[in-house]
Order: structure tokens, then C-alpha cells, then sequence
């Protein structure tokens, strides 16, 4: 690969991922709603909440939207890669087929001479 750190950026980014799915889940988990209080102070809670849970949905879809482009960024490497290789496979075939084809005509003459 090109760039060593592609690795490390994607792990960073995975982990991002878990974390902001792990706050999400804590989020939704501390919704309920506290019966000494009255109706509109739940609401406000509520309303805070939701904002909250909402602003880490977005992050997490930041962060999945920059995670997919690390991928792509990485598959796109990946097949050049692999479209170099293919090119030296057949390089390296063609210089060997011509090396057994010299070789062929060499000892033909030989033996044509004794």
C-alpha cells in the first residue's frame, strides 16, 4: 500500500463508530421520565434529550460516511494493486516463454551439427 497509516485511520475511525453507538445506546437507555416532576419539565427533559440523541446520530453518520470513504479509498488501492501484479505476471510469463524458445533453438542446432 502506498500509505502505511490507511490502516490505522479506518481502525480509528471504527473505533469512533463503537463509541458514539455505545453513548447512543446509554442515551436511549436514560429517557425515562422521573414521576415527582411535573408535565412540562418532562417535556423539557424530553426535548433535551432528543436533541441529544439526535446530535449523536449524526456523528455516528459522519463518522460511518468518512469510514466508507477510507474503504473505498483503500479497495481502489487494493485493485491497482492487483492490476500491477497481473501486468508483471505477464511480463515475467512472456521473458520466460522467450528464454525456454532460445533455448529450444540452441540445442536444436547443436544436435543439427553433430
Amino acid at each position: 500500500m502506498t500509505e502505511v497509516g490507511a490502516g490505522m485511520v479506518i481502525y480509528e475511525l471504527r473505533k469512533k463508530i463503537q463509541n458514539i453507538t455505545f453513548e447512543l445506546k446509554n442515551l436511549d437507555n436514560s429517557s425515562n421520565e422521573i414521576p415527582e416532576l411535573i408535565k412540562s419539565a418532562n417535556l423539557l427533559r424530553s426535548n433535551e434529550h432528543l436533541l441529544e440523541v439526535n446530535f449523536k446520530r449524526s456523528e455516528l453518520i459522519s463518522a460511518y460516511e468518512q469510514y466508507s470513504k477510507e474503504l473505498e479509498q483503500m479497495l481502489e488501492k487494493v485493485f491497482e494493486i492487483q492490476k500491477d501484479l497481473k501486468e508483471i505476471l505477464k511480463t515475467q510469463t512472456s521473458l520466460i516463454l522467450e528464454q525456454k524458445t532460445k533455448k529450444g533453438k540452441k540445442t536444436k542446432k547443436k544436435s543439427s551439427k553433430k
